[in-house]
């Protein structure tokens, strides 16, 4: 697996995620456990989606 995901585009995913997962954590609907997938793919730095959509937000290029 490449790397696809940029550093702003990792803070983001995983502010949001844990966001999400709290909101749940505190009595939040069922599908604020959403939020897990945005935090694994931050911490990962891969991205399903962005494959699929050959998408990529790293400035490194690998070769």
């Amino acid at each position: 697996m490449k790397t696809n995901v940029g550093g702003i585009d990792k803070v983001l995913r995983i502010v949001a995620g844990v966001a999400l997962v709290a909101w749940a954590l505190m009595g939040g609907p069922v599908w604020a456990w959403i939020g897990v997938v945005p935090v694994a793919t931050g911490l990962m730095g891969w991205c399903p989606a962005y494959t699929l959509l050959g998408m990529n937000t790293c400035p490194i290029k690998k070769t």
